[in-house]
């Protein structure tokens, strides 16, 4: 629905995507429009997608950085399927990105940059901007960014280079005209950033960003301009987050609210290293942060100091997991409390590490040595990272046990408007220490939870050992088998009761009906979207999304029995899919997706009808 004014056409919600070199800065400019858009009052998701290559040779489609955001005036839940509008730096970002561009929407492109030399790089034969065809397809605006950027920073005493690189601020000031974006939020970074160390640089980025908006109100093909109002929310504190930042607060909080101190342990990898990177900045909380050599001493550091009564983190991705596995049985067996987070990307090996994926769920379940189950979850959008980040130090504490966490770089780097919590509303979190007051046995179990008890080393008359060696209940080590056999269906059996503590599901939609569409980790806003729209039509569709995937929850069994066809989409060959068939005999429909792309809302309707009609 959309209202014309005198100067803006009203919108519910618009798509916009930056794209170009990884050196034009597109990641910077997405993040600005994006805090722009959350200080406007919009609702917001983001989408960055970076390119593989560190250096990739610039003006060719391998060096490609984009960054897609819709905000609108109501909930959104996803970065949007297709931009309303694109900026293309180069012709390599315009051959990258094309197709995603409906007829009709605007283009934006940087017309100095299309030289002989540049289109060859991009593999066009011929320039597509002097096609007639194309011209007509699309609402071209066509601007010398470069040449612009050089005329609004002729005064400035930065180097000739270094006024070249702020064409990314003209583009984004330029679109700011366009969509009725608050300048403010910006002027104020580039003050924040770099009034001190660099206020030439900091003038000249204002600058060019001023002219860049002054600009499009000097162009008849820039005459079309749009506003979207704010979107209705929950009163209260709101700030933009990406999953990777509310990750580290549910970190922090979740050692305050524990009250033991926070331990990272990790080596850096895409896309997890921003949490070592934001804990690291957080040592007036006490938090101590130790970067390893490489995957396995990074589990190992995170072991020992959870032997010794920290709260201790480890955040990695898929090939991470791999070399973390056989100390994480060992955390098993021990049966003490640590986060192993894992931010899924796209293989098997180095694969696709710029891309998402959801294919590590297995590997998470079922990784490792032995018959060790281990409590798996997953972060569903990036605010819902800092609630699942608590809810994996609850499980880890309370029942004395490793617990992976899985993320997605989807989610990760994705960002969304995040209501800050009061903290008074946060859950406790109860430790499981020995009392000096009893004698202590190490896997004496509590008769509700079968958690055993933890003793920080050093206390006198709690002094014990535990290793990789099957014990018995005093800690002594055994090679009876049945003891083997019963202590390895106590560790599970206390995996499987965790379901006893989780909240019934929620069902989006009727509680019976045709279709019945599970999702898990960062689909959950193109399943939703596509389900609730399939609903308006008047199709019989409910949706869940499953946070907890081992154990399953207790109520999933007779919530798909009350449904006539099941689905799973995932960005996976159909790995949750294969669990629900084994465990609950179900004939449950999967629908994998394998490009390194999350899931487009319209690509699941299209797939939900096949099974409505």
């Amino acid at each position: 629905m959309t209202q014309t004014t005198d100067s803006f056409e009203e919108i519910d919600s618009a798509v916009v995507r930056f794209a170009g070199d990884s050196g034009d800065g597109m990641q910077t400019v997405g993040e600005r429009f994006t805090d722009s858009s959350a200080f406007a009052g919009n609702d917001i998701a983001t989408l960055p997608d970076f390119p593989a290559e560190i250096r990739a040779p610039a003006g060719t489609l391998a060096g490609v950085s984009g960054f897609q955001l819709q905000f609108g005036n109501s909930k959104i839940l996803t970065p949007g399927d297709a931009p309303d509008a694109l900026v293309a730096m180069n012709p390599a970002a315009l051959k990258a990105n094309i197709d995603d561009l409906p007829e009709g929407g605007m283009l934006v492109v940087n017309i100095d940059s299309f030289k002989s030399m540049n289109l060859k790089k991009a593999g066009y034969e011929s320039n597509p901007l002097e096609d007639e065809d194309f011209r007509k397809k699309y609402h071209l605006v066509e601007l010398d960014l470069t040449g612009l950027t050089k005329e609004a920073l002729k005064e400035s005493p930065l180097k000739p280079s270094d006024k070249v690189r702020c064409k990314n601020f003209f583009a984004l000031g330029f679109m700011y005209y366009v969509y009725g974006r608050p300048l403010e939020p910006t002027l104020k970074f580039f003050e924040d950033k770099w009034g001190k160390r660099l206020p030439d640089l900091a003038q000249a980025n204002s600058q060019v960003l001023k002219a860049g908006h002054n600009l499009g109100d000097t162009m008849e093909t820039a005459r079309n301009r749009y506003q979207v109002a704010k979107a209705p929310v929950e009163a209260g504190v709101y700030r933009k987050i990406s999953g990777n930042e509310a990750l580290v607060y549910g970190l922090v909080a979740a050692a305050k609210l524990s009250k033991r101190e926070l331990l990272y342990s990790g080596y850096p990898i895409t896309p997890a290293s921003p949490v070592l990177e934001g804990l690291s900045h957080l040592k007036k909380f006490g938090i101590k942060c130790v970067q390893a050599e490489d995957e396995i001493a990074a589990m190992g550091v995170a072991l020992g100091a959870s032997f010794a009564g920290d709260l201790t983190v480890c955040a990695t991705s898929g090939p991470g997991m791999c070399l973390k596995s056989e100390f994480i049985g060992l955390a098993s067996i021990t049966e003490l409390p640590l986060i192993i987070c894992n931010v899924q990307r796209g293989g098997p090996s180095t694969g696709l590490p710029t891309k998402t994926e959801q294919s590590d769920l297995l590997q998470a379940l079922f990784s490792r040595h032995g018959d060790c189950p281990l409590p798996v979850l997953a972060a569903h959008s990036p605010s819902d990272c800092f609630d699942c980040a608590i809810e994996a130090a609850r499980i880890a504490l309370t029942y004395m046990t490793p617990v992976i966490l899985l993320s997605d770089l989807y989610v990760a780097n994705g960002a969304e408007p995040w209501l800050v919590p009061n903290v008074s509303d946060l859950p406790v979190i109860e430790n499981s220490f020995a009392s000096t007051d009893e004698e202590y046995v190490i896997y004496k179990r509590n008769k509700e939870t079968l958690a055993r008890s933890q003793a920080i080393p050093g206390q006198v008359g709690l002094e014990h050992r535990i290793g990789g060696l099957e014990k018995g209940e005093d800690g002594g080590v055994s090679y009876d088998p049945e003891n083997h056999e019963e202590m390895s269906l106590l560790r599970a059996q206390k995996v499987a009761g965790i379901s006893k503590t989780f909240d019934p599901i929620h069902i989006q939609g009727e509680a019976e009906g045709d279709l019945l569409v599970i999702g898990w980790g960062g689909t959950y806003g193109a399943i939703s979207s596509a389900a609730r729209n399939l609903r308006d039509e008047g199709f019989s569709i409910s949706n869940i999304h499953l946070r907890h995937l081992n154990p399953l929850p207790d109520d999933l069994e007779e919530i798909m029995s009350r449904f006539k066809k099941v689905i799973v989409p995932e960005l996976n060959l159909g790995q949750l899919n294969l669990l629900l068939r084994a465990k609950y005999l179900v004939d449950v429909i999967s629908y994998g997706k394998l490009q390194g792309k999350p899931f487009k809302v319209s690509e699941l309707h299209e797939k939900f009808l096949e099974y409505l009609r």
